[in-house]
């Protein structure tokens, strides 16, 4: 098997494992429970945004004030892209699905969710490639340390999308689509590299600032709407489990030497 075969088959192969990974882990949860794992939905959103996305962004630019710069302008970016969505359908900017901004306001932070991730996956499949043009061991190595990041990050999108009123067929339907980004970058990568690496911080750039926008003003403002104290108590654990979650999978992959 040739190296871009073996690369190819490592992405798709990838791809679908952490997305079933997630979905079957999010598929076992009732839908009360499931409301609630939106906390758990923004702590990994924000953990891959400052953990993972930003200094991978910051390494591959070596420009940390342009890298700012771009995080920002993709905030603004995706405040008008969700004005934009209001502007075409005005009674989206109604309603009230309890704990969160109405069903309309959760199907656009998911499909936000979506393209942010698409973004990432897409730059994953520029990383493996290019581990994978160096030697296919160091590919394969690469592979694995990334599968294992997007296991809990997938986890996250797809709570998202559920709690977004997507049912658990199509928001698998949309993460497997979302996942097939990896092979695309990869391919992408494979027939013109060299002339792509100065986009490679720009897409982790807005990789990141997609994160962070649907974080911040798409699902936090929500979990305001439960002022109980014992409801913030358990939001703030589930953020932070989410938090941990990223952590603790880039961590474990360190300790193993696959970064």
């Amino acid at each position: 098997m040739t190296p871009f075969a073996l690369c190819m088959l490592t992405c798709l192969a990838g791809g679908l494992l952490s997305v079933g990974a997630a979905a079957i882990v999010a598929t076992r949860f009732g839908p009360r429970l499931l409301a609630r794992l939106i906390s758990y939905a923004v702590g990994a959103l924000l953990g891959a945004a400052f953990l993972e996305i930003l200094p991978h962004a910051l390494e591959a630019s070596g420009d940390a004030g342009q890298t700012s710069t771009l995080v920002l302008g993709g905030v603004l970016l995706f405040f008008l892209l969700e004005r934009l969505v209001l502007w075409l359908a005005p009674h989206a900017a109604h309603g009230d699905a309890g704990e969160g901004q109405g069903d309309d306001g959760h199907r656009r932070s998911g499909m936000l969710v979506m393209l942010g991730d698409s973004f990432h996956n897409f730059v994953d499949g520029l990383v493996i490639a290019a581990a994978f043009a160096e030697s296919p061991p160091l590919g394969l190595i690469t592979a694995a340390a990334i599968i294992a990041h997007e296991i809990p990050q997938e986890l996250g999108d797809f709570v998202v999308l559920l709690h977004a009123g997507y049912s658990r067929r199509r928001a698998l339907a949309f993460n497997l689509l979302s996942s097939l980004a990896m092979a695309a970058g990869a391919l992408l990568a494979h027939l013109a590299l060299p002339s792509l690496s100065g986009a490679v911080p720009v897409l982790l750039a807005l990789a990141c600032a997609s994160m962070l926008y649907v974080a911040g003003a798409g699902l936090m403002p929500g979990l305001h709407r439960r002022t109980r104290l014992s409801a913030t108590l358990e939001q703030s654990a589930l953020i932070t489990a989410g938090i941990l979650s990223i952590g603790g999978a880039h961590y474990l992959v360190e300790h193993a030497g696959l970064l």
